[in-house]
């Protein structure tokens, strides 16, 4: 196991020499500065919103274990990560549509109603998800147990 983790940390040191090479060479350095803001705004969007969200769906799901399966946990946590991923896709077309962009056709659509209607619809998917899961474990549960029919 110590192999493995040293070779994936010289992987990941490698990989970051080869991007700190390719920015260097191919990124004009008067970007450097919006670069740099990306990545301190990336950080503290980590760390402030995204890290703490995240403990506290574990620290709910962890609590709630012993009453709820942990397969419907399962497709509630699968939901939440695809919802977070789609939204901090999507964010910074909402936020730049709000700033203003040189062409409407950069950005042409409500991306902000359009997340609204993706959330609404995890929500309705997630929640037939979990029903379509508790019919399946029913039916199972009753081929499982033996018939009282005389």
């Amino acid at each position: 196991m110590r192999s493995a983790r040293i070779l994936l940390v010289v992987l990941g040191l490698g990989l970051l020499a080869v991007g700190g090479v390719v920015l260097l060479q191919d990124v004009n350095p008067k970007r450097y500065l919006g670069i740099l803001t990306w990545f301190v705004g990336a950080l503290i969007i980590h760390d402030v919103v995204i890290a703490p969200l995240v403990f506290l769906v574990t620290l709910v799901g962890r609590r709630l274990q012993h009453r709820i399966p942990a397969a419907v946990l399962a497709i509630v946590y699968g939901a939440l990560a695809v919802g977070g991923i789609v939204t901090l896709l999507v964010v910074p077309e909402i936020l730049k549509k709000r700033i203003g962009v040189a062409s409407s056709s950069i950005l042409p659509l409500d991306y902000g109603a359009n997340l609204a209607v993706f959330w609404a619809a995890i929500i309705v998917l997630t929640a037939l998800a979990v029903l379509l899961y508790r019919a399946m474990a029913r039916s199972v549960q009753k081929t499982r147990s033996p018939s009282t029919q005389s």
